[in-house]
Formats: structure tokens, C-alpha cells, sequence
């Protein structure tokens, strides 16, 4: 599969990963021709954080990739795909921001939330007050391009189908066995690569 771009692209990570868990997606999209992607370290990592706290950090980081002229590429994985969501709209991202990319996240919520009482794992509960807010948006992604991947075999995020997003350019199902394997399956990297170079 031949594409490529050198337009930069920040990586969000999920709870109690680093960015050293997003190194064979960063790897993968790099052997793919995208070659400018930063895997960013939210931290605190392990849910004690509220979303916008952590969207912060994927604000700064969008403003040291690249100057103010320049649209960046976001692609958030599990936790971080709804901390790169509320950053697009609620964190100024629509200005910043050319494609966001969620991978197996959260955006209505994991039954998985309630076996944890910290503030940030509350908030991707189903229904919390985080996601109706973002859900009530008429218009939530203005000019940012939207594209969800998820496998249905997820048992981070349940129910699986919770990582669609209404008004996402394409949502793609792929039969990945885990969660973490969305990280570095070729079907999932091709695709992925396939968006940025766009």
C-alpha cells in the first residue's frame, strides 16, 4: 500500500497506556509513508483526570506540532479518542484541527466505567453529564473530518457499537480479536494511513 504525508499528526493514548503503547501505530503509519506523527503522554494516565483536564494536554500539543496556519491530523485511541473529541468540540480543535480519527473510543460511553469511581472514568459512563453535552451539539465537528474504526469483539468498550460517532465521514468495523490489537492490526494501519494521506 503506497501513501504518505509529512503533515503533522498527534496520537492520543487511552487510560494506563503511555505513548510508548501507540509505538506500533506511530511505526505502522510510519512504514505506511506518514511520516510526521507525535505520540503525546497524558498524564495523569489512570482515569483520575477529568476529559477536559487531559484535553488540555492534547491542545498543547497540537499547538507545538505545528504553527498556527497549519491544520493538524488527531488520532485518539480508546479514553483518548473521547479526550481528542472534547477537545475538537469543546477545547477550540474545530480551528485547528483537519482530521480527527477515533479509534475504539468510548463516545457513548463503556459499561466498564462503572467499575471504577474516579472523575474521569465516571465521565465515560453511558449517559454521564460529559457525553450528553457533547452529544447535544447540532453541528459538533464544523469543518474537522471525522472517521471512526472499532471492532465488534471489543470488551473495553461495551457495548462495541459505542464508538460510532454521528456525523463521522466513515465508520469502519473491523473483526479485531482485542481492544489493544487495534494498535497494530495492518487492516486498521492501512486504513488509518489511508485518511491522513488524504
Amino acid at each position: 500500500m503506497s501513501v504518505g504525508s509529512d503533515r503533522p499528526v498527534v496520537l492520543v493514548h487511552g487510560i494506563w497506556d503511555s505513548s510508548s503503547r501507540l509505538e506500533p501505530l506511530r511505526a505502522g503509519l510510519s512504514a505506511r509513508g506518514i511520516t510526521n506523527a507525535t505520540a503525546i503522554d497524558l498524564r495523569p494516565n489512570d482515569g483520575r483526570a477529568l476529559i477536559p483536564v487531559l484535553a488540555a494536554q492534547v491542545a498543547h500539543a497540537v499547538d507545538s506540532a505545528s504553527d498556527r496556519d497549519e491544520r493538524v491530523d488527531l488520532v485518539g485511541f480508546s479514553m483518548g479518542a473521547l479526550v481528542s473529541r472534547w477537545y475538537v468540540q469543546r477545547g477550540g480543535g474545530r480551528a485547528r484541527i483537519r482530521r480527527f480519527i477515533s479509534i475504539s473510543g468510548p463516545q457513548h460511553g463503556t459499561l466498564n466505567a462503572y467499575a471504577l469511581p474516579l472523575a474521569g472514568v465516571r465521565q465515560m459512563r453511558p449517559d454521564s453529564e460529559l457525553l450528553r453535552d457533547l452529544a447535544s451539539d447540532a453541528d459538533p465537528w464544523g469543518p474537522v473530518e471525522v472517521h471512526t474504526l472499532w471492532t465488534p469483539y471489543d470488551l473495553m468498550i461495551v457495548p462495541a457499537r459505542s464508538s460510532q460517532l454521528v456525523g463521522a465521514r466513515s465508520d469502519q468495523r473491523v473483526p479485531v480479536g482485542l481492544h489493544r490489537w487495534m494498535l497494530s492490526d495492518p487492516r486498521v494501519l492501512d486504513r488509518v494511513a489511508q485518511l491522513l494521506s488524504a
